[in-house]
């Protein structure tokens, strides 16, 4: 038997409609603060990630699902959807409008990792960026943003850990001392930390590798080397959430997986879950990515939380059954064109209604309008049309035409 591909999963009944129910808090958060929804290609040119995703990242060197389009044209799907942003950003001249520029979506994304609870190789985000503004305000606007939302959908043992990596020329000079730490306890490292003390000494802190952490236990921290623009902005962000009663904790050690990100990071954490896959969600400041990809420079702050990720962490909600008012049963075949006529106009008259379609006795249908819920259930047959009233059992005759008149009344 053919089976899904593995790091992928079906999504059926009750799960399908938990995913709708974070879309839906989701848009009524973000839209009451200005965001736009948008949706972007399921691929996208392969040569968007590696200027700002870094060519040094995990998902460029190993977990991006890269193609030939039969043309020569080297196409990705895409494995985040902050560069198809601002690649839509630049594209559709979005810097004419007023800004910040703020977007939200709701989408499936691809990386090659190693499936496990909470992470797939196909992944459903929901995500949101504001752009065209370096205001420290619409840093703390996106972190509560995001807070709303794990909020309003239970997740349960919630920690806002912030952090700022500064400027990239800030932090270039803090690679350098970092490198030199790494190097001076080589020996100690795992292989993987070692191979990236050049192209991405930053990713140690991120390390599970005992001797890797005791090594970062006692490296330099980025935080005490910001310069003083660096440090205001982080001060600003802070005081925002402070005066908003955002409770938050600084991690000195905090890092992402993405190159592009400067000066504010942050990020959820669940203590529901796994401490190696803790993370709901996050993300920070990207003030250079635009003019990677071959915009201009144009400042921007975002962020992307994993849904299969955030209904772990949420208690599982009571899904109640969609209403159907109306479940039409016929006697005969001979019935059933005059049956399906009276299905569809109650539908068109804007009634959730089914008709018998599964070759059913008549005892089998009333039994199946029972089980799916329905209100009422018209009978059609020899001697006319008869109503049944499923809440009180009452049942008349009465003319076809006028049963959407009727279950008008009762409902």
């Amino acid at each position: 038997m053919i089976q899904a591909p593995r790091g992928t999963s079906d999504v059926l009944g009750e799960d399908a409609l938990a995913r709708e129910r974070v879309a839906a808090e989701a848009r009524a958060i973000l839209e009451r603060a200005g965001f736009a929804r948008i949706e972007t290609p399921t691929f996208e040119a392969t040569e968007l990630f590696a200027p700002g995703v870094g060519e040094a990242t995990d998902v460029v060197q190993k977990e991006m699902y890269t193609f030939d389009d039969g043309g020569g044209d080297s196409l990705t799907l895409r494995p985040e959807g902050t560069a198809p942003v601002c690649r839509a950003y630049v594209e559709h001249g979005m810097h004419k409008l007023p800004q910040p520029v703020k977007l939200w979506y709701v989408s499936t994304f691809f990386r090659r990792e190693r499936p496990q609870a909470g992470r797939y190789r196909q992944f459903w985000q929901v995500g949101a960026e504001a752009i065209g503004s370096d205001d420290p305000a619409v840093d703390a606007e996106c972190i509560l943003l995001l807070g709303e939302l794990l909020e309003a959908l239970g997740c349960r043992d919630v920690t806002l850990v912030v952090g700022s990596l500064g400027s990239p020329e800030a932090r270039e000079e803090y690679r350098t001392e970092l490198r030199a730490h790494l190097r001076a306890h080589e020996d100690r490292l795992s292989g993987d930390v070692r191979a990236r003390i050049d192209s991405n000494p930053l990713r140690a802190f991120d390390a599970k590798d005992p001797g890797t952490r005791q090594v970062m236990h006692d490296a330099p921290r980025l935080l005490d080397r910001l310069p003083a623009d660096d440090l205001d902005h982080f001060a600003e962000v802070r005081a925002l959430l402070d005066e908003a009663g955002q409770a938050y904790e600084i991690d000195t050690t905090l890092v992402r997986g993405l190159d592009y990100y400067t000066r504010t990071l942050f990020e959820y954490q669940s203590g529901t879950l796994d401490a190696a896959q803790n993370a709901l969600g996050g993300g920070g400041r990207y003030d250079r990515l635009i003019e990677q990809i071959g915009g201009p420079r144009t400042p921007g702050m975002g962020w992307a939380a994993g849904v299969e990720r955030m209904l772990m962490a949420a208690p599982a909600q009571p899904v109640a059954p969609a209403p159907l008012d109306l479940y039409v049963a016929y006697a005969k075949p001979e019935h059933k064109a005059a049956a399906f006529r009276l299905a569809a106009d109650a539908r068109r008259a804007g009634h959730p209604a089914r008709l018998e379609l599964g070759g059913r006795s008549l005892k089998g249908q009333l039994k199946q309008a029972d089980r799916a819920g329905a209100r009422y259930v018209a009978i059609l047959g020899d001697e006319g049309t008869s109503l049944k009233d499923m809440e009180t059992g009452e049942q008349r005759e009465v003319e076809t035409g006028t049963v959407m008149h009727h279950i008008t009344q009762g409902l």
